[in-house]
């Protein structure tokens, strides 16, 4: 019986071309344009896997990502994208992912991919660095998120995600019970941990890797 899959992507000619290429081997249950419906579509057929991107309208890929795991835990998901930095991998593998393909090479990457995630096997594409393309290679069956840099703590997260929703300082002081002078303190090695130097910047990663939704 062919395997199930659903895909996303808010580019209407990619997502033919996927669809096409993916069609020789598998059967095509439905298309989503943004993460909203490819979630509710992904509840509603229930596939195999689910193919997508992390920059979509609605809800990133990565937020999208965490939610099908959530509710199917047993599909596999693989990311199709432009998006190559470390930061992004490693948090795709994070949120649930199996693969990670880059789209300029997609033609040639993904029907590999998509067989080796659904023999419960990882895939990084070689465009995210050798490296961790080669130590996927070796250990097919272990994630990959910690070859792609340190994670934020627990704690960083939280004051991440407050400072990205609005919070002020003081607001985030009174809700985790810590001084205004500690918030201040995570919050500068949030900064110096992720390279940014604006809350806009924080804001913008905390989307991108679905701590906030937009």
């Amino acid at each position: 019986m062919l395997k199930r899959i659903l895909l996303a992507d808010d580019h209407v000619l990619m997502l033919e071309g996927l669809a096409r290429r993916l069609a020789e081997e598998f059967e095509i249950v439905g298309t989503a344009t943004n993460g909203l419906l490819a979630v509710e579509l992904a509840e509603k057929l229930r596939p195999d896997a689910v193919v997508l991107d992390v920059g979509m309208p609605e809800m990133n890929g990565i937020e999208t990502a965490r939610r099908i795991s959530r509710s199917l835990p047993a599909a596999k998901i693989v990311f199709v994208t432009q998006q190559l930095d470390p930061a992004y991998v490693r948090a795709a593998f994070q949120a649930g992912a199996s693969g990670y393909v880059a789209k300029q090479s997609a033609t040639t990457e993904l029907l590999r991919a998509m067989h080796l995630v659904l023999s419960n096997h990882y895939y990084v594409t070689p465009h995210a660095g050798s490296e961790a393309a080669e130590y996927t290679r070796l250990h097919p069956g272990v994630n990959p998120a910690e070859m792609f840099g340190a994670a934020l703590t627990p704690r960083q997260r939280e004051i991440l995600q407050l400072v990205a929703e609005g919070k002020t300082g003081k607001e985030i002081s009174a809700l985790l019970h810590i001084s205004p002078k500690t918030v201040e303190y995570h919050r500068n090695c949030i900064m110096d941990h992720l390279g940014v130097r604006t809350t806009a910047e924080l804001t913008r990663y905390a989307v991108s890797h679905g701590i906030v939704t937009s």
